[in-house]
């Protein structure tokens, strides 16, 4: 372990209440957590406004043409927070709700993200104010390659290299990747992560960040004791993440009682077939009219009887209004952001051991760390290859938080927050300040 990790711990100092007035404010949720592991780090005063700093912030408007023949200016965002460690990495989404603290924040947990499982990037994140599901191929083509051309200052195998997030996906990757490599005059694979296999992508990407999910939610049954075989499961949310999550899980022995997505929740407590699920989801784009269980609202679901509870859809999803009904005795955070940080408190007191976003879901980043390897060095791996590094990396990265944890006698959110930022700022002390 880090010489500064085994510093004395300092009193809590617990975060100004007018940070609870904005509780689903991304950023300050993230900030107030922040705040709480550099003073129990004891952070030194420069080091604490480095870190707390994105290091830049991109708007920039994006002029396309519909095909309707009329232009629409769109905005665009990418925020690389911190670079210290390596490359930023971060996704980038197209949505009508995309703002810039919202950017921001999950620039920042990325980078707590690849420094709590020690992969060598630093922090980063994107988005376009959007309505994709309005937009024809061909105008999300435009769309694409125009915010690309964009932010292409920043973009880089060994500056930037985004990934796929909400609404976008391997296609969009292929563009981004094109758009670059035609401005650089020759092809770049190692430029985007989460791109097609054959143009360079990795085998068991876009089941990794499920997959990772799955590997700590298994850990954390053993370290409290509750058998895997029979543990009954949640999954809000399911999508990529919550439903390959879901199906891994199911794989495990655990029973998988409740799943949802936008337009429904579907709760059976003899169990679901996830198969079944996916593949009505697969016919039908959603989970309405899926009649194997009985159909409640999401926020129902959240507060249903069970062992596990795992949200993997979009932030905020777990409250100061409904944290204190939650019944689940893990809670594994598929989704970044999805509790917020007045409604940590409430868990604590009721004894839910949540394993965090920035831990959680880790197993996105670690492939897409292990796709820009590959693309480096022009050799690809074997899937279960990439399986087994991404099991050894999530269980080291859990083993190492709990350790932490145990010895500070915080909860596992503050102690990922504790090792990641230790990790950042460590970097920051040996490279010093350039002037």
């Amino acid at each position: 372990m880090s010489p500064d990790l085994l510093l004395p711990t300092p009193p809590i100092v617990r975060p100004d209440k007018d940070r609870f007035l904005q509780e689903e404010n991304p950023f300050e949720a993230m900030m107030s957590r922040f705040d709480r592991a550099a003073v129990l780090l004891d952070l030194e005063p420069g080091i604490y406004k480095v870190l707390r700093n994105p290091e830049k912030q991109i708007i920039t408007s994006i002029p396309v043409m519909l095909d309707s023949g009329d232009v629409e200016v769109y905005t665009g965002i990418r925020v690389l927070y911190n670079t210290s460690r390596g490359p930023a990495k971060g996704g980038i989404r197209f949505d009508l709700n995309v703002t810039l603290d919202e950017v921001t924040a999950l620039a920042a947990w990325m980078t707590w993200k690849c420094a709590v499982v020690d992969i060598p990037f630093g922090g980063s994140k994107g988005g376009v104010v959007c309505d994709p599901l309005q937009m024809s191929v061909g105008e999300l083509e435009r769309l694409t390659r125009r915010y690309t051309s964009s932010i292409i200052q920043t973009l880089g195998p060994d500056s930037d290299v985004p990934a796929p997030d909400v609404n976008t996906n391997e296609r969009v990757m292929a563009w981004i990747m094109d758009t670059y490599s035609m401005h650089v005059g020759h092809t770049v694979t190692a430029v985007v992560t989460g791109k097609p296999v054959e143009m360079g992508g990795s085998r068991g990407r876009r089941e990794a960040t499920g997959r990772g999910c799955m590997i700590v939610t298994k850990r954390a049954l053993e370290h409290l004791g509750m058998p895997i075989k029979g543990a009954s499961v949640i999954v809000q949310g399911f999508g990529n993440v919550g439903s390959v999550a879901a199906q891994l899980l199911e794989r495990e022995g655990c029973k998988i009682i409740g799943i949802s997505d936008r337009t429904t929740g579907i709760v059976n407590p003899k169990g679901i077939d996830v198969e079944s699920a996916i593949a009505y989801v697969a016919q039908n784009r959603t989970l309405a009219g899926f009649t194997k269980g009985d159909a409640v609202s999401n926020s129902e679901m959240l507060t249903c009887e069970t062992d596990v509870l795992l949200p993997a859809a979009l932030e905020n999803v777990i409250t100061t209004k409904n944290a204190k009904h939650i019944k689940a005795k893990v809670i594994c955070e598929g989704a970044n952001g999805p509790t917020t940080a007045a409604a940590d408190a409430i868990l604590d007191e009721k004894g839910v051991f949540v394993v965090p976003d920035i831990l959680a879901n880790a197993g996105g980043a670690t492939v897409s760390y292990f796709e820009w390897v590959q693309d480096r060095q022009g050799y690809f791996w074997a899937e279960d290859n990439v399986n087994k590094s991404l099991t050894t990396i999530m269980e080291r990265s859990f083993d190492a938080v709990l350790d932490l944890s145990t010895q500070h006698k915080v909860n596992m959110r503050t102690a990922a927050y504790m090792l990641a930022i230790s990790r950042v700022a460590t970097v920051h002390r040996l490279r010093g300040v350039y002037a």
